[in-house]
């Protein structure tokens, strides 16, 4: 039979879920036409019928019967005595349909048939998948891991779907093995070539706030709102909530009992430290809460340059800075405001810009980086600290202690 092949293809497809059947009997016909008009030239006067459920197909070709010697267009026109070897009483202007076998296009012609069809189904298939994870992008996705390379972990989802975490939206203390299942949100979904890229993402904002909505039904229910998000993945959170029910407490919702409420989020990001911050209009305010858990004293803001300059006493500075920097990087992420921290009583102190004529600008930077922008600031700490704060070797540190103490200290 010489549609065997083509039988085969309709059942690989036909009990498809991502394809109805009116859309693969179209698919079928567009592949048919194709495979004609590459044979006749032209495919306006054929009638193609498809079952799909049966895998059964036929093909007609009308054409006009002609006087004998007078055919012009052997597609399009028949004539007569080859019209009389189907119908022996057609005449000429009649209209006459001949069935066109499929061994008539060809074997070769059969094989690439089949090979557009799959070909079209698939890229059929893609376009759906596309489109269904391009509806899920920031939402939370869940997936097996099938495979770890060094620069990803490829997942696969309940449908066969793959799925790329990127190690650059891992958090750092990741570990996954073949077979977990791994929490995140869709990040991207790209088309390259006929096949959609699925990108997941662990390290996003968004992640964390997908976590708030599924964890804490307050949140799932539009009674706390989560105004902004901020973090450092794996190291450290700030979380700024609101409600418009004075009757709720948005962070104690959040937090619950003991953190009993939080906790289940934490340990989903490897321990990343979340602090949740209730969220205000009064700017003074909200910058002093950011920067919590340190007590400020004072705040001098410049909304025009969106820079805030912070008193705090010496005890807290490090409290505001935080470990590596993290707390004062995202205070200043989670208000949109440049924060400079000062301590009181620093009028003697001075700038580390003073120095820049013996300390090299990109180490000034370094500890500015840090919140370390005076000499006091620096000399308060011992080397360890330095150390631990920055990116700077203990020997470039030393040197500009060196420098502040001959200059500062005199």
């Amino acid at each position: 039979m010489e549609n065997v092949a083509l039988i085969e293809s309709f059942s690989e497809f036909k009990d498809d879920k991502l394809i109805d059947r009116v859309t693969l009997m179209a698919i079928l016909e567009d592949v048919f036409r194709s495979a004609l008009k590459k044979k006749y030239g032209d495919d306006d006067n054929f009638d193609i019928i498809v079952n799909p459920d049966k895998g059964d197909l036929e093909i007609w070709r009308n054409r006009i019967v002609v006087a004998d010697g007078e055919v012009e267009d052997e597609n399009q026109e028949i004539s007569l005595s080859e019209a009389r070897k189907i119908e022996p009483d057609f005449e000429v202007g009649e209209d006459v349909s001949e069935e066109v076998k499929l061994i008539d296009l060809g074997r070769r012609a059969i094989l690439a048939l089949r090979q557009n069809l799959i070909s079209k189904i698939h890229e059929h298939d893609n376009t759906i998948i596309y489109k269904q994870f391009k509806d899920l992008v920031g939402e939370i996705y869940t997936a097996e891991v099938h495979h770890i390379r060094h620069r990803a972990v490829i997942l696969l989802d309940d449908e066969g779907n793959e799925i790329v975490l990127p190690k650059d939206k891992q958090i750092p203390s990741d570990f996954f093995r073949k077979g977990d299942n791994v929490r995140g949100v869709i990040d991207s979904v790209e088309l390259k070539g006929a096949k959609p890229t699925i990108i997941m993402s662990r390290t996003s904002p968004l992640f964390l706030e997908k976590l708030f909505e599924q964890e804490i039904p307050e949140v799932f229910d539009g009674l706390i709102t989560i105004k902004n998000v901020v973090r450092i993945p794996g190291e450290k959170a700030k979380v700024a909530v609101d409600s418009y029910d004075d009757r709720i407490d948005p962070v104690g919702a959040c937090v619950g009992m003991k953190g009993s409420r939080i906790h289940g989020i934490v340990r989903e990001l490897g321990n990343e430290n979340i602090d949740v911050i209730n969220y205000t209009n009064n700017l003074q305010l909200f910058i002093t809460r950011a920067l919590s858990p340190a007590r400020v004293t004072s705040i001098k803001i410049n909304e025009e340059t969106k820079h805030a300059e912070v008193i705090l006493k010496p005890e807290e500075v490090s409290k505001a800075i935080g470990r590596g920097g993290h707390n004062i990087r995202l205070a200043g992420q989670l208000t949109g405001y440049e924060i400079d921290v000062f301590r009181e009583g620093a009028e003697e102190d001075v700038e580390l810009r003073e120095f820049s004529d013996e300390i090299e600008d990109w180490i000034i930077q370094e500890f500015s980086k840090a919140g370390l922008d005076t000499a006091k600031s620096i000399l308060e700490l011992d080397v360890n600290d330095l150390v631990k704060r920055t990116d700077l070797e203990e020997e470039t540190i030393y040197d500009v202690i060196r420098i502040l103490k001959e200059e500062f200290e005199e």
